[in-house]
């Protein structure tokens, strides 16, 4: 019997899941189906527990649910744990597992396939929602001299700080800070076409800058560009993170970059 997986989001027809983990079977000439199934809000909890009932191997979690599959599961690793969300599921004897891979997406593209140095680099991550708490807990493992965060709703950033015992400064008061290596974006500022406002100050000489989001050239992307700083988008996050999925459910870790650079075509 062909083994099932599906991701589980809304909405969800855009998802690019189904593509890069059929790309990742065929690897190791194995068949697998799987599908994007977008509950309604209501229906999500249900949806995951029919899915599995009806012998469904594995499933990735995208927004709005990970907190709520976060919720579901009766054992979380630790990356999981930190950041009180999951984007992947399996069973094991009857009971839901949850993992958080986005983290370690995040760092596999900028470290391996961007070839970006983060030991004793200065952070800046703009953004203090769900996205972020998911690649916090990783960053603080790769070496960075600091990580600092900030957000429109200083609070919200100020909450993720205590949690991850980091610092948080507010937006208005990025221009007294010293310049940054890297700045991530993981506000849904770049969804809506929407700047951020940032001083040219903050970019060290050579720095690097990365927008969670993918698809399509942001206005942060562009702001970073016009001040001499590389770019990328998150499209090799997405791959990398799903490679960690594709690992946790079959033990085996597929090559990303050639798929990676078929999908920078399509795009």
């Amino acid at each position: 019997m062909t083994p099932k997986f599906a991701v589980f989001g809304q909405p969800i027809a855009h998802s690019k899941s189904p593509y890069i983990h059929q790309a990742f079977a065929a690897q190791r000439s194995q068949s697998l189906a799987y599908e994007r199934i977008g509950p309604e809000e209501n229906e999500f909890e249900d949806a995951v527990r029919t899915f599995f009932a009806e012998g469904g191997k594995g499933a990735n979690v995208t927004l709005p649910f990970k907190e709520r599959a976060y919720a579901m599961c009766e054992v979380r690793t630790e990356r999981a744990e930190q950041a009180q969300a999951v984007n992947t599921l399996w069973m094991e004897k009857g009971i839901l597992h949850g993992d958080n891979t986005d983290g370690a997406g995040l760092l596999a593209d900028m470290i391996r396939n961007l070839n970006w140095k983060l030991i004793n680099k200065r952070i800046l991550v703009v953004g203090a929602g769900g996205a972020v708490r998911g690649v916090l807990g990783c960053l603080l493992t790769a070496g960075a001299e600091e990580v600092v965060i900030t957000n429109r709703t200083y609070e919200r950033a100020q909450g993720l700080a205590e949690q991850f015992s980091l610092r948080a400064v507010a937006l208005e008061d990025l221009h007294q800070e010293a310049p940054f290596h890297i700045i991530i974006n993981g506000t849904s500022a770049s969804l809506a076409g929407e700047g951020l406002a940032l001083p040219s100050s903050l970019l060290a000489e050579n720095a690097c800058c990365y927008d969670m989001m993918y698809g399509e050239e942001t206005p942060f992307m562009q702001w970073a560009q016009r001040h001499g700083a590389q770019v990328s988008d998150g499209l090799g996050m997405l791959v990398q993170q799903a490679a960690e999925s594709f690992y946790r459910w079959h033990n085996w870790r597929p090559a990303t970059m050639a798929v990676l650079q078929s999908m920078r075509q399509q795009v």
